[in-house]
């Protein structure tokens, strides 16, 4: 282990912080919406296919490739594959850098929400900002509105990049005694959360539609590139985060029980989250829909309004329970960016937190910025929520597909794999065959790929299928994705340009 990087106290503490990043803001809402619109059970084969095609064995690369090089992805890949293979971990890094900037102002608005639950959400009846269709937005989604349009939650996004680098200060031990907290809070307030769903009159019906498959949905090929998009993501896989936290692993861990555990730890808690969400919408005969977004900042606080008894109290619930998930993958991600930087250039920890920092925080405020640049709501209605729209778009759509992309080229055919796969055998229970060799390399990229030429040609009918007119809109579209390129792909170049201090040492 590296002089400095710290490692972790026990192995449930780094399963716990694993879990912690792989379930965040999706898991909650974005997985439910998904499932709805993919046919509610016909949903849940495909998906469960994507887990162990897809999903366990990416877990397990990067969790093998971080154990084996005590290092985090950039300076990983470039032990195993060279400067190539370092440009794509730097791409992975930087990219997850820009959805960190913006996933920390989500949360910034969670704050803002989790506010105003406790205070006066529901009773807020104006909307000073903007002038939507009438009956286009509830009570909750003109008080969400009305708060973004003000320079609040600039000052709530400050309080969540500090909470950030509180917990991150220590690296591994900080992060793991945080989440020995987080962790089972999250599954407490969610399992609250389905007790109160499903005893509301009609509550058991959305579970029925939840587990109950339309064949003939899982015949459309929409519905198994939702699912396995939706798994890719929703493990945290092409952020840099897993190899980052097995580089803090002693080198007699099963990698392969490691990522199976991480990943049903993850799905089991998205199942439970269709459990509440589904039960919770149904009672209230609102309609989910596929943003995260608008599920989370609108329907289902929506839902909640319509709870009989104690809907406040819920209310705090669902927006603690958004915070407290939200802020164990935000953590993962500053943590996976501060590592990288720091294997990368043998700088101290300090150092690196304060320009993470500032960098970030920057970046958070541009997402947050109020001025209204719609106010009719055709499309976004601020400068920041639209910028992190488009910027979402391709950091999120496309940045993590390439990056897997990469990876799995990478691991696959720069680096002898069976070397790997040795490694990861040698303190396994259930060994890695030659069908996982064949697996990395042909399927996978195969599978990935089709995922990116499909969301391509999704891209010809114009962006979210539709034109964007409205010429304030088009030009923030230009702006993020410049950006997204020129800090992705211009700042990958310069990191791996840039020397190091020290030699780098070999891997094992």
């Amino acid at each position: 282990m590296p002089e400095g990087r710290g490692s972790w106290g026990s192995k449930l503490g780094f399963l716990l912080a694993a879990s912690g990043s792989a379930i965040g803001l999706g898991n909650i809402v974005f997985f439910p919406a998904n499932a709805y619109t993919y046919g509610g059970g016909a949903f849940y084969l495909p998906y469960l296919i994507a887990l162990f095609v897809i999903g366990i064995p990416l877990m397990i690369l990067e969790l093998g490739i971080g154990r084996m090089t005590r290092r985090s992805m950039p300076t990983a890949l470039k032990l195993i594959g060279g400067t190539r293979a370092e440009l794509a971990g730097w791409f992975g890094v930087l990219n997850a850098g820009i959805i960190t900037m913006y996933y920390i102002t989500l949360l910034g608005w969670v704050v803002g929400m989790l506010v105003g639950a406790a205070r006066s959400l529901w009773q807020h009846a104006e909307l000073a900002a903007f002038t939507p269709a009438p009956g286009a937005l509830t009570e909750v989604g003109t008080f969400f509105f009305d708060m973004i349009s003000g320079w609040c939650p600039v000052l709530f996004v400050v309080i969540v990049w500090l909470l950030n680098l509180l917990v991150v200060v220590k690296g591994a031990r900080s992060i793991e005694a945080v989440v020995k907290i987080f962790v089972p809070l999250m599954w407490l307030i969610m399992i609250v959360l389905i007790v109160r769903g499903v005893t509301m009159p009609n509550g058991v019906q959305g579970i029925f539609f939840l587990f109950t498959p339309d064949v003939a949905a899982m015949t459309q090929p929409a519905v198994w590139k939702g699912a396995f998009s939706q798994m890719f993501f929703t493990l945290s896989l092409g952020f840099g985060i897993m190899t980052a936290y097995a580089s803090y692993l002693p080198k007699k861990t099963d990698d392969v029980q490691s990522a199976t555990t991480i990943s049903l730890m993850n799905c089991s808690f998205e199942f439970i989250a269709g459990l509440a969400i589904f039960s919770l919408l149904f009672a209230c005969a609102i309609v989910p829909k596929a943003s995260t977004l608008s599920m989370m900042f609108w329907v289902v606080p929506e839902g909640i309004t319509r709870i009989p008894v104690m809907a406040q109290a819920f209310g705090v619930l669902f927006f603690a329970l958004l915070l407290v998930a939200g802020l164990t993958s935000s953590v993962s991600l500053v943590e996976a960016v501060v590592i990288s930087l720091m294997d990368k250039f043998a700088l101290q920890r300090r150092h690196v937190l304060i320009g993470v920092f500032g960098v970030g925080l920057t970046g958070s405020i541009a997402f947050a910025l109020p001025t209204v640049v719609d106010t009719g709501l055709d499309h976004c209605g601020t400068f920041g929520l639209s910028l992190l729209d488009l910027v979402d778009h391709w950091a999120f759509g496309y940045g993590l597909l390439v990056c897997g992309l990469l990876e799995v080229v990478i691991l696959g055919w720069l680096f002898d794999l069976r070397r790997l796969v040795a490694f990861i055998n040698e303190s396994a229970r259930f060994k890695l065959g030659r069908s996982f060799v064949v697996l990395v390399r042909y399927v996978l990229p195969l599978l990935i790929l089709t995922i990116v030429v499909l969301s391509i040609v999704e891209e010809t009918g114009g962006l979210y299928g539709h034109r964007m007119a409205t010429g304030s809109i088009r030009g923030l579209h230009i702006i993020a994705f410049g950006g997204w390129l020129v800090l992705g792909i211009g700042g990958a170049i310069l990191l791996t340009l840039l020397r190091r201090r020290t030699p780098l040492e070999e891997a094992p």
